[in-house]
C-alpha cells in the first residue's frame, strides 16, 4: 500500500541532517529526543524529528525508502510479525537474535541494542491488592480468578495467538471480562471498577494510578523489547551513531520508562526536556569525545 510513496513532507535526507522517526506515543518521542541530543552534541550533525508516525509499518517503510535514517523505537514482537511476517517468539533473546539477523540481511539495517525496557501487554492490579494477597506473578492470581473483573483492550479479546483465548489456554479464565478502550483500563483499576486490567508495561499511567505489573511467569506474551534501528548507509556516514546506541544499551528499565512516560503524559513536561533531564542525571554529557 505504501510502496513507492514517500512519507508526507519527506523527500530523503538532507546533507548533514539525520532524520529520526517516532511513533505517536510519548515514549517514542522521548527516546528520539535522546538520540537527537546525543547526535547533535557528540557528532555535530543536525537532526530532524519526524513525529507521530502511525505504526511501526509506516516507520519501516520510511526506512526502506530512505526517508528516515533512524527509527527511535522498534519492538521485537511488533516487527517479527509486522516487517518480517513471522510467527511470535516467546523467548526474548531468540526474538532479538532473529530481528538483528533479518534486518541486516533483508533491509540493510542495523537493529540496535535494547534500551533495557519492554513495552508489552501485561496484567496489572493495584499495589494494595497485590500486597494484601502476596501476588507477584500472573499465576498467583489463579485462586482469585473466578471472582475477578478483567478490563481489557477491545482488540485484544479476539486477537489470535496472544489474545484472550490463548491466555486462557496458558493460564486461566477470569470471572467476568469487560472489553473497553485501553486508555480507560488504568483508571478503572484504580477506582475499583475493575480488579485486573490488561496494560502496557511501560505506560506512565501505571505509576499514576499506583498499579503493579505482574510477572508473566509462563511467558505467554511475546517480548516487545525496545531498540533503535538505523540504516547502514547512515552508519557509514556517521559511525559514531553506533557508539551512541551502545551508550544507551540497557540503561532504561521498564520502571524508569514508566517514570519518563509519566512525566510527559501526566505532568505534561515536553519530551525534549524529559530526555535532556534523563541524560543530565545519568552523566551523558560528561564524557563527550575530546575536541567536540
Amino acid at each position: 500500500m505504501l510502496s513507492g510513496c514517500s512519507l508526507p513532507g519527506l523527500t530523503g535526507s538532507a546533507a548533514n541532517t539525520v532524520k529520526i522517526g517516532t511513533l505517536v506515543q510519548s515514549e517514542s518521542h522521548i527516546l528520539a529526543e535522546m538520540l537527537a541530543i546525543l547526535i547533535e552534541r557528540d557528532i555535530g550533525a543536525d537532526t530532524e524529528l519526524v513525529t507521530h508516525l502511525g505504526s511501526s509499518i509506516v516507520q519501516h517503510q520510511g526506512m526502506v525508502q530512505g526517508d528516515l535514517d533512524i527509527t527511535a523505537t522498534r519492538y521485537t514482537g511488533t516487527d517479527l510479525s509486522g516487517a518480517l511476517g513471522m510467527e511470535p517468539v516467546t523467548d526474548p533473546d531468540e526474538a532479538l537474535e532473529i530481528v538483528e539477523k533479518e534486518f541486516q540481511e533483508q533491509f540493510d539495517q542495523t537493529w540496535g541494542p535494547t534500551y533495557g525496557f519492554d513495552n508489552s501487554y501485561s496484567i496489572a492490579i493495584t499495589n494494595e491488592f497485590a500486597e494484601e494477597n502476596n501476588i507477584e506473578t500472573i499465576s498467583d492470581l489463579e485462586p482469585f480468578a473466578d471472582e475477578l473483573r478483567f478490563g481489557v483492550d477491545n482488540a485484544w479479546v479476539n486477537r489470535k495467538g496472544d489474545g484472550y483465548d490463548g491466555f486462557q489456554e496458558m493460564y486461566f479464565e477470569f470471572g467476568e471480562v469487560y472489553p473497553m478502550n485501553l486508555g480507560l483500563v488504568y483508571q478503572a483499576a484504580a477506582t475499583g471498577s475493575m480488579d485486573v486490567v490488561l496494560a502496557y508495561s511501560s505506560d506512565g499511567r501505571i505509576k499514576e494510578f499506583d498499579l503493579k505489573v505482574l510477572e508473566d511467569d509462563r511467558r505467554f506474551f511475546p517480548p516487545y523489547d525496545a531498540s533503535p534501528v538505523v540504516r547502514n548507509e547512515t552508519l557509514e556516514l556517521y559511525p559514531e551513531i553506533a557508539d551512541i546506541m551502545n551508550r544507551l544499551h540497557g540503561q532504561i528499565s521498564t520502571e524508569q520508562m514508566q517514570e519518563l512516560n509519566y512525566q510527559a503524559d501526566v505532568l505534561l513536561i515536553n519530551p525534549r526536556k524529559v530526555a535532556e533531564d534523563f541524560l543530565k542525571e545519568n552523566n551523558y554529557f560528561e564524557d563527550v569525545k575530546e575536541g567536540q
